[in-house]
């Protein structure tokens, strides 16, 4: 069974940064894009950046320069620092991947975590 396990939320004051970690587990036979998104009180979730397995990365304009996205393919874990933080950061955080596994033939899901709050006060 595949999990994704996301840590590193929490409260922190305007300016400040916090590292998310988002860990896939299970019997995985291929990842290619791993992502980040965000859903705040009554908004729509919003993509905030994904990185493929060769490196490319994309950002939502909203956050470029201030936030950045890695990944240690080894170990199946993606990444996001958050720097420069501001109260409209505030939302739950979603860790996403499409993910590929083999039994007795392929399958292609899309895997979410369960979420972490970051909450950043002004």
């Amino acid at each position: 069974q595949v999990r994704l396990v996301e840590s590193g939320g929490g409260l922190v004051q305007a300016g400040g940064s916090l590292r998310l970690s988002c860990a896939v587990s299970g019997s995985i036979f291929s990842i290619n894009t791993m992502g980040w998104y965000r859903q705040a009180p009554g908004k729509q979730r919003e993509l905030v950046a994904t990185i493929t397995s060769g490196g490319n990365i994309n950002y939502a304009d909203s956050v470029k320069g201030r936030f950045t996205i890695s990944r240690d393919n080894a170990k199946n874990t993606v990444y996001l620092q958050m720097n420069s933080l501001k109260p409209e950061d505030t939302a739950v955080y979603y860790c996403n991947a499409p993910i590929i596994t083999f039994d007795d033939d392929y399958h292609l899901q899309d895997y979410w975590g369960q979420g972490t709050q970051v909450t950043v006060s002004s």
